[in-house]
């Protein structure tokens, strides 16, 4: 294997930890177009969380830039751009396509680029190459060779991180699949499996989402089921987990980057191929729909304790996707404030992870600065380490506040509903 020098495009929640972990073994450039993103990297700064000050130093040979001539040097890029879906819940792939655009502007013959965004299959050779080629008047696998890699960053995990997580690598030939192969080798101690095709390494990252998406529906649906006959969803399950094989999937909220986006990408192309996709589709129907039960469940019990629902205070505890990590992308915590405002409440939402410029650039939620007093119903949306131990009586306008944990980490007796 020759020394490379890696070239990583896109300095985000998966980026940056590739580009941390390669500017250990290999010169690298971590490029971004966001040149403040860049100027706080170089500072020592990481406001995603995913990767500590110290981190960032041990990387030595690490060189973080927003200058398109600094890409010039490398000979062997990886793109690690988001890939999320329009309104209409179509795939948009226009960072991609940006991306590639800034490959094709400094590729040269026997280079090797790699994407790790997570796609339909054919997308990397269909929709991403072409641009590299028209942009560098090159030819995939006469001049210069791909891959595709397929990220499995899990946001503010600090255990299953990067290198401890097998990968998945492929190439456009076998000759550069082995080369592809060889470089990630190099950083992940976990080890790699060498897929037979690229477009086999994109459908097994897809599928990956989609089968956790489909998990997470069905219990789900048994949650709205066993609301209306008065069984508690979570011991039903934690009664039916004593046996050895039974999934351990809870009902909840279904955000982020990748599961409640990633199954439409699978469902755009089964559809261009003229296949109509029912499970999946139906199991995106029901998570995108829980926001909506949860809010109008909160509802009905504020009702039931007597509370005049127009101008009622409530307060949302979280806006991340997620526990423990600043991630706002996709999350669903929306469906339930929206719901809430269209009913007349006043809704407050905290959440100490979340950046309130982002939440109020991504969603037009001003977020507080700390729980207020008087709420007529307090919501626990994310399961943060603070909201386990908070004191929810100091919020609560009267003992018939209505408490509802949507993620099932409150005592159960201070609490009023749960999914």
């Amino acid at each position: 294997m020759k020394k490379h020098r890696i070239g990583v495009i896109g300095l985000g929640y998966v980026g940056l930890p590739l580009a941390v972990e390669f500017g250990k073994v290999f010169d690298t450039v971590g490029f971004d177009i966001n040149s403040k993103r860049v100027d706080e990297l170089n500072k020592g700064i990481d406001r995603t969380l995913e990767v500590e000050a110290k981190d960032l130093k041990s990387a030595k040979l690490l060189n973080c830039t927003s200058k398109l001539e600094e890409l010039k040097k490398c000979d062997f890029f990886i793109v690690a751009v988001p890939t999320p879906v329009d309104k209409y819940k179509n795939p948009d792939l226009t960072p991609l396509i940006r991306a590639s655009e800034t490959v094709g502007k400094v590729i040269k013959k026997k280079d090797i680029v790699v994407y790790e965004s997570t796609v339909y299959p054919g997308a990397t050779e269909e929709d991403c190459i072409p641009v590299v080629e028209k942009i560098s008047g090159l030819k995939m696998n006469k001049d210069f060779f791909c891959g595709f890699s397929p990220e499995r960053i899990n946001p503010g995990d600090k255990v299953h991180t990067l290198t401890t997580i097998k990968k998945i690598t492929s190439g456009s030939t076998p000759e550069s699949a082995e080369e592809i192969d060889q470089v990630y080798r190099k950083v992940i101690k976990a080890g790699t499996h060498k897929a037979s095709s690229i477009k086999v390494a994109e459908a097994a990252k897809v599928i990956e989402n989609s089968q956790r998406d489909i998990n997470i529906a069905f219990v789900n649906e048994l949650a709205v089921l066993f609301d209306r006959m008065g069984i508690d969803t979570i011991e039903v399950l934690e009664a039916a987990g004593t046996k050895w094989n039974f999934l351990p999937f809870r009902p909840g909220l279904v955000g982020g980057h990748c599961i409640g986006v990633d199954p439409y990408y699978l469902t755009h192309k089964a559809e261009e191929i003229g296949y109509h996709p029912e499970v999946i589709l139906a199991g995106r129907r029901i998570n995108d729909n829980m926001g909506t039960f949860v809010a109008n469940k909160v509802i009905k019990l504020m009702i039931g304790k007597g509370h005049t629902i127009k101008d009622s205070r409530v307060m949302v505890l979280g806006m991340t996707f997620k526990e423990n990590c600043p991630d706002i992308r996709n999350s669903r915590v929306i469906d339930i404030i929206n719901e809430l405002n269209e009913f007349g409440c006043r809704v407050d939402v905290y959440d100490p992870w979340a950046d309130r410029h982002e939440v109020k650039e991504e969603y037009g939620v001003d977020l507080v600065a700390k729980p207020g007093k008087n709420y007529s119903a307090v919501i626990c949306a994310v399961a943060h380490d603070e909201f386990r131990k908070i004191d929810l009586n100091k919020m609560k306008k009267d003992k018939n506040a209505v408490v509802y944990d949507v993620k099932s980490i409150l005592d159960k007796n201070n609490i009023d509903g749960r999914l």
